[in-house]
């Protein structure tokens, strides 16, 4: 499981979110953009016992890199924006990532969350049930909650009646799971947009909301390697197509 934080931009939740990680045996932390010190005084005091955690943590500048090997991964969010995405339980999503063998959650910066565009390069997004009086978490707290969720289902053996599907049942059955990896998808998607603006079925102002769509479409069909190869394989025609 890996743990990515975007911008994050306090010390002593960047260590708190180290020390939690480690009470659940978790290790593997990527930082996009990050937006404090991790080798401050204030992280390493908070990470108390877990400061290779932080001294191992992965730097990247885009959300998109720390992606790469995941083939799947989910947004938290502690609200979002009315429309096509459906926001389902941790115990869900963490079902969810547990079918495949490289996986991750992601995490907003503690001001704002994730953005539409961060949000879009994850296939699914789940919310913590928290009072709607005061549905504000701490970060280190919202990691926390996960990485105990995750533990309790390492600890039980998962049976086809928690699935949330006919088609998780089936990916289960069909497991390991050979699916494309995000940046797989995420070059599909750019060259997809690309070809579409070419031949104007879209327009740059409108090629966020439509690409959204295909998003949708696209990760809920579980595409494998050999499948995106293919797709890419269309659009390269199409585009020389377009050409002559």
């Amino acid at each position: 499981m890996r743990i990515v934080l975007v911008e994050t931009a306090g010390a002593r939740n960047l260590g708190s979110v180290a020390r939690v990680m480690k009470n659940f045996g978790l290790s593997e932390l990527w930082l996009v953009n990050p937006q404090c010190d991790r080798f401050s005084d204030e992280a390493i005091q908070m990470a108390v016992h877990a400061p290779e955690i932080l001294e191992n943590a992965q730097i990247v500048h885009g959300l998109p890199e720390a992606l790469v090997g995941c083939q799947r991964a989910i947004a938290t969010a502690g609200r979002i924006d009315k429309g096509e995405v459906q926001v389902i339980s941790p115990h869900q999503g963490l079902i969810w990532l547990s079918q495949v063998e490289t996986r991750a959650i992601v995490f907003g910066a503690e001001d704002r969350g994730l953005s539409n565009a961060e949000i879009q390069h994850c296939q699914q997004v789940m919310r913590i049930p928290v009072n709607p009086d005061y549905p504000s978490l701490n970060l280190s707290q919202a990691v926390g909650i996960c990485c105990y969720q995750w533990q309790i289902l390492q600890d039980n053996s998962i049976s086809h009646e928690n699935l949330t599907s006919q088609t998780a049942q089936d990916l289960l059955k069909s497991a390991p799971i050979d699916l494309a990896t995000r940046e797989e998808l995420e070059a599909y998607y750019q060259q997809l947009e690309s070809v579409l603006l070419k031949i104007g079925y879209v327009y740059p102002h409108t090629a966020f909301a439509r690409l959204q769509k295909f998003r949708h479409i696209f990760d809920r069909a579980n595409l494998s390697s050999s499948e995106v190869t293919m797709l890419r394989g269309i659009l390269r025609q199409v585009n020389w197509a377009t050409d002559q």
